[in-house]
Parts: structure tokens; sequence; C-alpha cells
């Protein structure tokens, strides 16, 4: 049986869209470049066989699909396997299939929690287990990225590409001494550092709009729970005109009890913050 985790968008823990992505991608040798590409749910699938061998019907999962119905019936399928395992979780299929990306991160983001609660460390070839189907908006026909648990590369590749690619470049700097004025070099210069400026000023704003988007989520659900505290409140009140319950006396015990350092809103007076309380007195 799975073992359950609970997380909510208050965790420390939580890696950026970047980190996500390139997990999902080194795990199932896909080539993902968005979260948005998750709300098929074919890769959830895929993790739950990862897991849990022969928890869901891999053959009966639409990886290659544009069609929304074809989603939900991907997490149909998903869900199967969370029954069959004793999981928990509540599957957003509604939100997830409509491919927005604060939904599809969130989801990928207990997914991940989960991931590393249940899996055992067996080796698993994901692309010969979907029957050798590239995923992800990256491929081009092949899968270009690989578990390097399964397939370790060799180091030397690396540094003799970095050796050639050192050497073109010697040898194309003369050949552009040579037939251009010195008067280019520095405008040259400038455009690589824009560049990199520019890459910078991309990464911050949407790491940014990770927070933005991060921080909605907290309000709504602050928002959410104070208006549900404010109505218990209010109904505790109505009752309070002749002989409250104890139930009620406890109620409202828990809701006015403070801790240290905790000024309670009928103290911060002139802030403008409790509206609805003067309305109500």
């Amino acid at each position: 049986m799975a073992v359950n985790v609970y997380a909510t968008n208050v965790t420390t823990e939580n890696l950026s869209r970047h980190d996500m992505l390139a997990w999902v991608n080194d795990c199932l040798q896909s080539s993902f470049t968005k979260i948005e590409e998750l709300c098929t749910g074919a890769v959830y699938c895929q993790f739950m066989d990862m897991l849990f061998p022969g928890s869901v019907p891999l053959k009966r999962v639409k990886f290659k699909t544009n069609l929304e119905h074809e989603y939900i019936q991907n997490f149909k399928i998903l869900q199967g396997g969370f029954k069959k395992m004793n999981v928990d979780k509540v599957i957003p299929v509604d939100k997830l299939v409509k491919g927005r990306f604060q939904d599809n991160f969130e989801f990928l983001q207990w997914f991940k929690k989960f991931f590393d609660a249940n899996y055992d460390g067996r080796e698993y070839d994901a692309y010969e287990a979907r029957g050798c189907i590239p995923l992800g908006s990256g491929v081009d026909g092949t899968h270009n990225l690989s578990n390097p648990q399964l397939v370790p590369l060799p180091p030397q590749s690396k540094q003799t590409q970095m050796q050639q690619k050192h050497t073109q470049q010697r040898n194309i700097t003369p050949r552009q001494q040579v037939t251009k004025a010195p008067a280019h070099r520095p405008q040259a210069k400038t455009g690589v550092g824009n560049r990199g400026e520019a890459g910078k000023v991309e990464e911050l704003s949407a790491q940014v709009m990770e927070l933005k988007m991060s921080l909605e989520g907290l309000e709504k659900e602050r928002d959410f729970y104070f208006g549900k505290l404010r109505d218990i409140e209010v109904m505790c009140q109505d009752c309070d005109n002749g002989d409250p319950p104890p139930i009620v006396q406890k109620i409202l015990e828990v809701l006015y009890a403070t801790e240290e350092g905790f000024a309670p809103p009928e103290e911060l007076e002139g802030d403008g913050l409790a509206p609805d309380d003067e309305e109500e007195y």
C-alpha cells in the first residue's frame, strides 16, 4: 500500500517550476518545457507504474493526445490506481485538464512529495515502458533526456565537446580580428552581455510571478477560512442573547483565545480592519 502525504502550498521544500520539470524529464526520459503540458495526466499514470508496478494499465494511457476527454480518461486511470493503492488524495480533474499553470503546478508539487515518500529506488526504463513514445514539446522524434541512473553518460564526451567549442572559438577569433575593424569589438561584447542580462531578468521575472501566484493562493485560503470562522462567530453571538448552551461558550472561548505576541482585531483601532464588526453591533 502507498504512503499518503499531505501538503499545502505553504512549504519550504517546494521546488521551482524549472526544478520540477527537470525532475519529471529525468525520471521519465521526456522533454517537457512547460508545467501546463502535464494536464494530460499521462505523466502521473507512468509515475504510478514506476512506484507500484501493475497499479495502472499503462497500455490504456493516451500519451500523445490533445483532446480533453482523453485527458479525463487518463485521470480516471490514475484515480483507479490511487484507489487500488489506498491513496487518499482527491484529484482535481476539472481544474487540471484546463491546462492552467497554478493548478497543475500545485498538483505536481504534491505528487513530488508522494513520490519521495514511496519510491524504493528500483530501476525503471520509462521510455521502453510506454512503448518508446516521446513525450514533451521539446521532443524532435526521440527523447533527448534520460535518467542518469539507467543510462550513465561517459564524462569524457562532454569534455571533448567543450574542447571543440573552445578550439572553434580560437580559430574564429583571429579571422574576425583580421576582417573586422577594432571598433566593432565592444559592440559584440555588449551584445553578449545584454543576452546574459536579459536571461537573468527573464528568470527573475518568472520567479516573481510564481511568488505572486503563491501569495494569491495564500490570501484566498486565508479569506476562505476567515469567512468560515466569522460565520461561526455570528451564529454563536445570536445565541448569546439569553443563556447560551455550554457548547456555544466553548466555541467562543476557542475563537477568542490568544497567544503570546498576538493582538486581537478589536485592539487594532483606526486600521479599518473590522468594518463588519461595527455594522453588526
